[in-house]
């Protein structure tokens, strides 16, 4: 089975960011930020996406992967 993965750890790595700076710059709570870092979202809210887009430069695509879920 497959999962959508938002590839935020490697965006706060490639720029070298703190999840507090983000979620200071982009006015969101860290708990809710976490699950999107997490992968444990149902949605997705479109205003959260563009402000991730126009924070990091970058097309909505860039922030996504889809990915194989690990068997346990």
């Amino acid at each position: 089975m497959k999962y959508l993965h938002m590839r935020l750890e490697e965006l706060l790595q490639e720029h070298q960011l703190s999840k507090k700076k983000v979620c200071s710059a982009l006015d969101i709570e860290r708990t809710n930020f976490n699950r999107y870092y997490r992968d444990e979202f149902q949605r997705i809210d479109a205003n959260f996406l563009l402000k991730l887009c126009e924070f990091f430069n970058c097309e909505v695509g860039d922030l996504f992967e889809i990915r194989e879920c690990e068997e346990n």
